[in-house]
């Protein structure tokens, strides 16, 4: 028995080959289509030499191609190395080289990009372009299904943003990335799906599948998985090649879509925006989710006014744990202090010498998981040896999310340990501020960071952006922000900014605010 990803989608497409899978714009792909288009892309990349473990890249945006290129290169035992469609040449070059790769897929536009990366890397033997020539690869191969045995040891890497530094590709076994983030356990019981066939029996037993659209980029795993979910469990995908929010309730309409998944605030409030200016009706949707980033109290319950039936879940995990905790969201829960979800039953919290934390109310530790977890970060031991845990024998990840135990049995997210600010001897967690900063109605968006101080060792500043048509008033917003934290995790000081500095996947970007604030540090703003 195989626990992979091209067998299980495999077994969708002979579970149900003539339901739509896969929707981007006005183009739409069978399961039976979808199927052969990506076994002649991965005919046409063995017959380029590519073949078990070799690295293919997927350098584009969020398109039909892009996902039947990793669908074609796990049909082959190869491995999918997705490439940030923002990337330019000296970053697409640190990717092509880290992850060596050998073949890489790109959008047209990026041709001399790849042109130029590939003069400087020998190990970069082929590239394909999307468009006619991709077109022609696929019409020159056989469309059938006609591959060896795979395994649920296969190759999966997943690069992380590179939020606190250059970019790291964590490795996982097929099996294992499929329970931690793919619904190979199911977040909400608990259950494991009992063998490899379950999901396509049930869905040949559906009348129909859900719709769900991923709205993250196919660099985020949150995307990924959430197109391998839903093609899974014989759904329909629908793409949004690139981020409009009044594109998002469109297509919404058009397509009747069920399920909205979304990285955080980044995409939710501009979503929510867009939804009132637009009045879209939208009778369909009845579940959204945000995956892997913030997605504040205070924004929730305003999707609650807005969709009173709308089932909201807020899930959290990494690239490196999988999913660790989930969280129903209702009007009456509290979140005050940060996003708060409940632990799965392979989570914990670990101090900063690796034992667990007692799960006693206020306990403070890093967020862990056990049970299906990666196998490390590729070519880099040192790294890898830097978030594993061995405890009476078990194996834990702890990537350096920090979280704290409450009465009720849930954990409040304060963020990544890494950017604790240590302002005399007390430690301020940013999203615990960031949450609090965005309760207040002219706030849009907002970053907490930590900036030099000769007293207290660094300050807490932030970089804050206004909704638009709001001023911030800075009094009133630390006055505001005094009644939800501690006076000692108040900003000291504020940059008001346009847009605030986030990752195409929605994901903040800390050290582009720090290197903000330094370089306009004549600009910030005292709130007294």
């Amino acid at each position: 028995m195989a626990f992979n990803v091209a067998d299980l989608f495999e077994h969708a497409v002979d579970a149900v080959p003539e339901r739509t899978a896969l929707i981007c714009e006005e183009r739409r792909l069978t399961y039976r289509e979808l199927d052969e288009r990506a076994n002649r892309l991965a005919h046409h990349l063995a017959a380029r030499g590519i073949g078990v473990g070799d690295h293919v890249g997927v350098y584009s945006r969020n398109s039909i191609e892009a996902l039947e290129t990793m669908l074609a290169t796990y049909k082959l035992r190869a491995v999918s190395v997705s490439v940030n469609y923002r990337y330019v040449a000296d970053e697409v070059r640190y990717i092509v080289e880290n992850a060596d790769l050998k073949a890489i897929i790109h959008e047209a536009e990026f041709t001399e990009i790849v042109a130029e990366v590939r003069d400087s890397a020998p190990g970069l033997t082929e590239t394909l372009s999307i468009g006619t020539e991709y077109d022609a690869a696929l019409a020159a191969q056989s469309p059938e299904r006609d591959f060896g045995p795979r395994s649920s040891d296969d190759l999966y890497i997943l690069y992380t943003g590179g939020t606190t530094g250059m970019p790291k590709g964590v490795m996982w076994r097929h099996e294992d990335v499929w329970r931690a983030l793919g619904g190979g356990i199911n977040h909400v019981t608990g259950e494991y799906v009992s063998d490899e066939w379950e999901l396509a029996k049930n869905a040949a037993a559906a009348p129909e599948g859900i719709v769900m659209a991923p709205l993250s980029p196919l660099i985020h795993g949150a995307a990924q998985w959430a197109a391998f979910m839903g093609l899974n469990v014989g759904g329909t995908v629908v793409f949004v090649p690139q981020f409009d929010a009044h594109e998002v309730w469109r297509t919404v309409r058009r397509h009747g879509v069920h399920i909205l998944t979304v990285v955080g605030d980044a995409m939710a409030k501009p979503l929510l925006e867009a939804y009132h200016t637009g009045r879209y009706e939208v009778p369909t949707l009845w579940a959204f989710s945000s995956h892997a980033a913030l997605f504040s109290h205070s924004l929730k319950q305003q999707y609650l006014e807005a969709f009173p039936n709308l089932f909201i879940t807020d899930v959290i995990g990494s690239s490196e744990s999988g999913s660790t905790g989930l969280s129903t969201v209702t009007k009456d829960s509290d979140h005050t202090q940060g996003p708060r979800v409940r632990f799965g039953a392979q989570s914990a919290l670990l101090d900063d010498d690796g034992r667990l934390v007692e799960p006693v109310p206020g306990a403070v530790g890093r967020m862990a998981r056990t049970g299906h977890v990666p196998l490390g970060y590729y070519k880099d031991p040192e790294k890898t040896k830097t978030i594993f845990f061995e405890i009476d024998g078990t194996r834990y990840v702890a990537p350096g999310d920090y979280a704290r135990y409450e009465a009720d049995g849930t954990v409040t997210l304060l963020g990544r340990g890494s950017e604790c600010i240590n302002t005399g001897g007390e430690k301020v967690f940013p999203e615990e501020v960031e949450t609090a900063l965005k309760s207040h109605p002219d706030v849009f968006d907002a970053l907490v960071i930590g900036i030099p101080d000769e007293r207290f060792g660094q300050a807490v500043a932030a970089v804050a952006q206004p909704r638009p048509g709001a001023v911030i008033d800075l009094a009133e917003l630390d006055a505001h922000l005094r009644t939800k934290v501690a006076g000692y995790k108040a900003p000291r000081g504020y940059w008001l900014v346009d847009t605030v500095m986030r990752q195409p996947s929605g994901k903040a970007n800390y050290p582009a605010a720090k290197r903000y604030a330094s370089e306009q540090a004549d600009e910030m703003r005292s709130p007294r």
